[in-house]
């Protein structure tokens, strides 16, 4: 089993930029695949983007594209969500889970190994 703890959450302005941090614990770590997910106040947990094992392969959720970018090193157990031209719409919770495959983490059946989350909000 692997434990998440999300951080680099916070207070930014539309059209600003933050970067995430996900540390994982465990000598597997570099055997997952790795996504993020986020969860609005009234809203379902939804997908946001997801990477492999490796990091030979990336995943975005289409609201995204083109704004948020998915890293990991696995020397530091740590997968890392670049996130730009942020809009209102991105407030949310952020949360890490990890996967067998990108495809599970794609349709929300990953570990469940969540974390607190780290909160962005982003102001118009």
């Amino acid at each position: 089993q692997v434990q998440l703890a999300e951080s680099g959450g916070g207070l930014v302005q539309a059209g600003g930029s933050l970067r995430l941090s996900c540390a994982a614990s465990g000598r597997t770590f570099r055997l997952y695949g790795m996504g993020w997910f986020r969860q609005a106040p009234g809203k379902e947990r939804e997908f946001v983007a997801a990477i492999s094992w490796n990091g030979g392969s990336t995943s975005y959720a289409d609201s995204v594209k083109g704004r948020f970018t998915i890293s990991r090193d696995n020397a530091k157990n740590t997968v890392y969500l670049q996130m730009n031209s942020l809009k209102p719409a991105d407030t949310a919770v952020y949360y890490c889970d990890a996967a067998d495959t990108i495809a599970k983490l794609r349709r929300g059946a990953g570990m469940g190994s969540w974390g607190q989350g780290t909160q962005v909000t982003v102001s118009s």
